[in-house]
């Protein structure tokens, strides 16, 4: 372990953050000696297999002053007792709480983001506290790691650090892991074999707009009669979702399977792949949608035009505009060989430019330069 250099990550958010920690320490443990605080959130089991320890730490999402301070507290003690090389912390709150504690100690400290929160569809009141913190926060890091070049522009536009201090790192996935997955079967989730299946991948939050994805539904299910929706995952608006889906009869035709442990299986077994995000500082699912072979609609906003090209390897539309959706949808339906040539298109991108160990090579690079 000595030989290796120690790197000390801290993170709350889970969902994609989660999966993104999971591909990086995989690739870059024989190098590097992971340690994880994580919250209360993230499934700890799984990573002690893949770091040399795992602290979870209770942590509020939202600003929760006497629970906010004990984490402070206690994360300064970790890292005074630890003396990692680096500390990386991983998502706003995170960066948060890992840049306070560290105040004084002269740690190296990475921070990302993986989306800037004031990109995020909200009051201007908020937009402008959350640029203040950020630009008042880059101060205390030597490096932030932007996942798309979307992201660093947003950065640079806002003038929330010097251009040196931002380094773009593209997203990856574990395209080995992928391949291997098994899909699961449509009969075992109660899904005709002969229908279309139009999936979605995400949380139901107003960011991910499962509203516009059962909008478009209604209209995709008029024109292909024998097609069927999946939506993997669960959130805060599965309830008015539910709603939504009942208001339009599509009962019969529609799952949401909740939260999945794997969820490639689901998407191997979908006709086309939808993300129809209202803001994205990624979208880690289109890569995967890629590396199942599937066809993708998705919005262009923020980064996602900068993972998927028009009429290249996906199809783009407005963000809220369920009607060009489900234009886009009944295209590839009518053409077979849209479909394949988008799929092949695809092979060749996730595998050049989103394959997971290019982002712990990168990162590994990024932790020697500043050590």
């Amino acid at each position: 372990m000595k030989n290796k250099i120690r790197v000390l990550h801290v993170a709350e958010a889970a969902g994609g953050v989660e999966r993104y920690l999971e591909t990086l320490f995989k690739y870059s443990r024989d190098k590097v000696e992971n340690i994880l605080v994580c919250s209360q959130n993230y499934d700890y089991k799984k990573f002690k297999k893949l770091t040399s320890r795992v602290i979870v730490l209770k942590m509020a999402h939202n600003i929760q002053p006497s629970s906010d301070i004990q984490v402070e507290k206690t994360l300064r003690k970790i890292i005074k007792q630890l003396k990692p090389d680096i500390v990386y912390a991983h998502s706003s709150k995170a960066g948060a709480f890992a840049r306070i504690a560290d105040l004084g100690l002269k740690n190296k400290i990475i921070y990302n983001p993986h989306g800037w929160a004031f990109n995020m569809q909200q009051s201007a009141m908020k937009k402008k506290m959350y640029k203040w913190v950020e630009k008042i926060s880059a101060h205390f890091c030597d490096k932030i790691v932007c996942i798309s070049d979307a992201e660093r522009e947003s950065a640079l536009r806002e003038k929330i650090c010097k251009p040196s201090k931002l380094q773009v790192i593209y997203n990856g996935i574990d395209l080995e892991e992928i391949e291997k997955t098994t899909p699961i079967s449509r009969a075992q989730l109660g899904i005709p074999e002969d229908a279309f299946v139009v999936g979605m991948v995400g949380r139901l939050s107003k960011q991910k707009a499962p509203d516009t994805f059962v909008k478009s539904a209604k209209l995709i299910k008029e024109k292909i009669p024998n097609a069927f929706f999946l939506m993997v995952g669960d959130g805060e608006l599965r309830d008015q979702i539910e709603s939504l889906i009942n208001q339009y009869d599509l009962g019969s035709s529609f799952l949401i399977t909740g939260w999945v442990d794997n969820p490639t299986a689901y998407m191997k077994i979908m006709d086309v792949g939808m993300l129809l995000s209202r803001w994205e500082g990624f979208g880690l699912v289109l890569p995967e949608y890629m590396a199942c072979g599937v066809p993708i609609v998705a919005t262009n906003v923020d980064a996602i035009p900068n993972i998927v090209t028009n009429g290249v390897n996906g199809m783009l539309v407005d963000k809220d505009d369920y009607h060009k959706a489900a234009d886009a949808v009944d295209k590839l339906f009518k053409q077979p060989d849209l479909r394949s040539s988008l799929v092949k298109t695809e092979s060749n991108i996730v595998k050049n430019k989103f394959d997971g160990k290019r982002v712990a090579q990168n990162s590994e690079q990024l932790y020697k330069e500043l050590i």
